[in-house]
């Protein structure tokens, strides 16, 4: 086990080459993210990923999520900053000498051994000694109940026979059978089917507890994220917007990227956003943020409301739950009410906002949150 701790990190990629020591010295430092059209920079970066737990690294394509696991992992260089594992700095250390675990999004399999050498590889490559055995049978039978890959059926299949999925369980028991200090994961299930990924998600969350082997999981699956994590670090454009359980950032989001990006409910955008003064004069100058599950119909005491006319109303019979698209303060804003409400598009309706977050317009950091 071991705490992870990044400090003032930079790194800077040349368009189309992620593989590169960048452009700057250890010391230097960047102007921030730049676009795709312009390079990849992160700059300055501090996360600290507790001893023992699992934190997920969440966020849309292209936002250095893979990158910053490589980082971690010293496939990468920093340009600046430092990379501490339990206080020690790594910037000297190979890979090889991090005692690390790595799943890769495109397996990375040893594709001239079977996949019983590939999942016992760690143990393959030491000194055989019946202790060491023992180790390894163990660690194989205990990964093998725990992540339910049915290892048997495949062991004596090559690589290259595996199917997309067959080769991603391979690579996950091989990480698993080491003796590592650190797991890093880059979306390991991204190649199975929705059946299949919710099983191994599931399975090896308890598989991660048992051990209580610190983890970085990146991903951009927020329910991946959910079940997982007992950490997330939220990351958009090279830079860490928010760390902190989902239900911290879902309830306190520290940005409006934040409060957009998080959400668990996909019968509802994640978020309303409207114009501050549309709402109330005491507001102007700023951006409501209020989640759909957070209005109430009618006038509620103490609260801003604002008349709308609604447009469409989706029922979600299973949940017993209605989705109302309302225009008001000049935009659509979507409500999530019990029941289906007797109600028909046309129809007048005041909402009121039980709970909402007020944002800067400029720089999107929250203001304050009203509850």
């Amino acid at each position: 086990m071991a705490r992870i701790e990044l400090r003032q990190v930079c790194k800077t990629l040349a368009e189309g080459r992620s593989g590169d020591k960048g452009v700057g010295l250890r010391d230097s430092a960047f102007g921030g993210f730049r676009g795709r059209e312009k390079g990849f920079s992160i700059e300055g970066l501090d996360l600290e990923i507790p001893d023992g737990q699992v934190m997920a690294v969440l966020g849309p394509s292209g936002c250095g999520k893979s990158t910053l696991l490589r980082l971690i992992a010293g496939l990468l260089p920093a340009d600046g900053g430092c990379i501490l594992y339990d206080g020690k700095d790594m910037y000297e250390v190979p890979p090889s000498e991090r005692k690390i675990g790595m799943v890769f999004q495109n397996y990375a399999l040893y594709p001239n051994v079977d996949s019983r050498a590939n999942v016992l590889s760690y143990f393959l490559f030491r000194r055989r000694t019946p202790e060491l055995d023992r180790e390894a049978q163990e660690k194989y039978r205990r990964t093998a109940e725990l992540l339910g890959v049915e290892l048997e059926k495949l062991m004596d299949r090559m690589p290259r026979s595996l199917s997309g999925g067959e080769q991603q369980r391979v690579a996950v028991a091989r990480c698993i059978t080491r003796d590592p200090r650190l797991f890093l994961l880059d979306e390991p299930f991204s190649n199975l089917d929705q059946k299949l990924r919710e099983r191994y998600r599931s399975q090896l969350r308890v598989l991660l507890k048992e051990f209580s082997i610190t983890t970085v999981y990146v991903t951009h699956d927020q329910v991946e994220a959910l079940i997982l994590a007992d950490l997330i670090a939220l990351m958009n454009e090279g830079r860490i917007e928010q760390v902190g359980s989902a239900k911290e950032i879902y309830e306190e989001p520290r940005s409006l990227f934040a409060a957009d990006f998080i959400n668990f409910e996909p019968e509802t955008p994640s978020i309303n956003l409207l114009d501050g003064g549309a709402v109330s004069s005491e507001f102007a100058g700023s951006t409501i943020g209020v989640r759909p599950e957070h209005i109430v119909l009618g006038e509620a005491p103490g609260r801003p409301s604002i008349e709308g006319r609604l447009v469409d109303v989706r029922s979600v019979p299973l949940r017993n739950i209605s989705v109302l698209c309302v225009r008001a303060a000049g935009c659509e804003v979507y409500v999530r009410v019990q029941g289906e409400e007797g109600l028909r598009p046309g129809d007048s309706l005041r909402l009121s906002l039980a709970r909402f977050h007020l944002f800067d317009k400029i720089g999107g950091l929250r203001i304050k949150s009203f509850a």
